[in-house]
């Protein structure tokens, strides 16, 4: 298996704040990201962890993304940049993506959906639920960020079931996607959407990537004490989240897992470029910028 780290949407550019970014990643201003998830399987073809912007956004924003939301995040509109794009540059085509796993339902997360309509995806039952159920709590919210244009194709939305495991380091109520052999699981961090999960997938060698979605937003969120949140970032958060205490509460998880396990786990979110750089190219970072040390997996 292996696993390649994506931007599949660059947006508004925000500067670092409160001291040094994480190691090696540089203290300039960065455009956010969109950072997915491509996981290339022996059994299972190719499987995407969220998407991103897709092409059609791209084409044309403010009738797919929204225009209010087009100005706030200023999207880059870089085709290349797509999930689809990434997909066919590493030489696969497009039906080799077979299944689609997200975090949640909002649309800098479910833009590529109409790229792959063959792709199942698979999400947290609570967040199916919201989407598809009108007695649902949070029914109309998520339906309004989940958008008319990522979702008209009709995708094949399969709700996640009970893993084999009762939680995962502490965390409870973990699913699985149905259908991939690989090990990869749902793991409800709650507080953004009605059914938010992040998404945990075991690298080659033994550790687990926990990609956190927008459980939090800006790594000073679990790297400062007390947190250090963004102020360009928060009013989105705040927008968007379905409960505040379970999302505080679930960022304080976050933080004490990367405490406790960081020999086991490395958590990033979905739209940190700092984080995204960890995983990306170095090499081409200057000089003043470039790690100490050895990357993290």
């Amino acid at each position: 298996m292996r696993i390649h780290h994506l931007n599949c949407g660059s947006l508004r550019k925000i500067p670092p704040l409160g001291g040094p970014a994480p190691s090696g990643a540089g203290k300039r201003e960065r455009a956010l990201v969109c950072h997915c998830l491509l996981i290339e399987t022996d059994s299972d073809g190719l499987i995407l962890v969220d998407t991103g912007l897709g092409t059609a956004d791209l084409r044309h924003p403010d009738r797919s993304l929204g225009a209010d939301w087009v100005a706030h995040a200023q999207p880059a509109l870089n085709p290349e940049e797509s999930a689809l794009r990434h997909v066919v540059r590493l030489g696969y085509a497009p039906q080799d993506v077979r299944h689609i796993v997200l975090t949640h339902l909002h649309r800098d997360h479910t833009g590529g959906l109409p790229d792959f309509p063959h792709a199942q995806v698979h999400v947290h039952p609570d967040e199916y639920r919201a989407v598809t159920d009108p007695t649902a709590a949070h029914h109309r919210h998520s339906l309004d960020r989940f958008m008319p244009a990522h979702r008209e194709h009709g995708p094949l939305l399969t709700p996640s079931v009970a893993a084999d495991r009762t939680d995962w380091f502490g965390f409870p109520g973990v699913t699985r996607p149905q259908g991939p052999a690989c090990e990869l699981l749902l793991v409800p961090l709650p507080g953004h959407s009605a059914g938010h999960s992040g998404v945990a997938v075991r690298d080659g060698r033994g550790r687990w990537l926990l990609h956190a979605g927008d459980a939090y937003m800006y790594h000073g969120e679990l790297e400062h004490t007390p947190p250090l949140s963004h102020p360009v970032l928060d009013p989105v958060q705040q927008g968007a989240q379905t409960d505040v205490t379970a999302r505080d509460a679930t960022r304080d998880r976050l933080r004490s897992l990367r405490r406790d396990h960081a020999d086991e786990v490395t958590v990033f979110s979905a739209h940190d470029p700092w984080e995204l750089a960890h995983f990306t190219a170095p090499e081409s970072w200057p000089p003043s910028e470039r790690p100490r040390g050895p990357r993290r997996p």
